[in-house]
């Protein structure tokens, strides 16, 4: 190769470099930016410190324990709103969702018998996955816990138009904003009263059904070009208002396969699905659910083993054939 040549590709190479270098800047200065810009959206919380001992399960599948919180200050508590197990599988590219309903009645490690959200109240989310652990044969490695502002200030970060719901009568009591049916675009305040709405017939389960059309909207846009664009200013929005084990490096390796490998669906699972369970009313504990345990455990287990088929379970309501 003739000296001029090598000087060519020499130059070639050293323009190549210099525009990755001013994209990979640009970039670096975008993410940066965006995050700023989300931080300033969020107010200052004062959290909680939560201990989690929390255990991988040996299929490599990521499980997270996903606490909707109810924080009130004059109590010094927080109250979980909602309970869910996600999981999902980076092999498979897919994602599942167990709603785990708050009045199930059961024996909390070191206490007696409460609803389960109480283990929440009693002794955080690790006494929480220990009472998973011991009902459902559960393994959660990670928790997240995010309060209701949080919510809110993260769906208008995402959408600013608003997420796109069918809302299907009108909703106004004890949810702090008023819905009329039809086809809308709700706002994040708006989105969270739709998904806490539990004053008709269905009562507990309509709420856990429409929490489950909300996190299948929410990752429908999370996962489109323009909510992968704003993702700096999501997660700076969002970061003053969760609360999870997963450090930085995890959470993005994460959050980077689930966009590279996006499942096309979330799969969602109700417990205690149908005809497993009675209600039930205790002094001291009010409305409860009194479930089969064994049968729920088995639902669970099939769901995420992917052999719902098998069992006669429809996963995406929790109802059997």
């Amino acid at each position: 190769m003739s000296r001029q040549n090598r000087y060519k590709r020499k130059s070639r190479v050293l323009k190549l470099t210099a525009a990755l270098l001013a994209v990979s800047a640009a970039v670096i200065g975008y993410f940066v930016y965006q995050y700023q810009a989300g931080i300033s959206m969020a107010e200052p919380v004062e959290q909680q410190e939560y201990e989690f001992h929390g255990e991988k399960s040996l299929d490599d599948k990521i499980n997270v324990l996903l606490l909707g919180v109810d924080a009130r200050p004059d109590e010094g508590k927080s109250r979980t709103d909602s309970i869910m197990v996600a999981q999902y599988d980076p092999k498979e590219g897919t994602a599942k969702v167990i709603s785990i309903m708050r009045d199930i009645y059961t024996e909390i490690p070191g206490y007696k018998n409460y609803k389960i959200n109480t283990a929440f109240y009693l002794g955080g989310p690790e006494l929480l996955r220990e009472t998973l652990k011991d009902d459902f044969d559960l393994d959660i490695e990670y928790y997240a816990l995010i309060d209701f502002t949080g919510f809110e200030k993260m769906v208008d970060a995402l959408a600013p138009d608003g997420i796109e719901m069918d809302v299907e009568k009108k909703m106004s009591a004890n949810i702090g904003v008023s819905l009329e049916p039809g086809l809308q675009r709700l706002n994040g305040k708006e989105l969270l009263g739709y998904a806490r709405f539990r004053k008709d017939a269905e009562a507990d389960f309509g709420r856990v059904r429409r929490q489950q059309q909300v996190i299948n909207a929410l990752k429908d846009e999370f996962l489109s070009v323009s909510g992968v664009v704003k993702l700096p200013k999501l997660i700076g929005t969002a970061q003053p208002y969760i609360q999870t084990n997963l450090q930085g490096a995890e959470l993005l390796a994460i959050m980077k396969d689930v966009a590279m490998h996006r499942p096309d669906k979330v799969e969602t699972l109700t417990i205690p699905i149908q005809n497993s369970y009675t209600d039930v009313r205790y002094e001291g504990v009010g409305l409860a659910l009194d479930i089969d345990f064994e049968t729920n455990k088995e639902a669970i287990r099939s769901f995420l083993e992917g052999d719902s088929r098998k069992s006669g379970i429809d996963a995406s309501s929790g109802q059997r054939d």
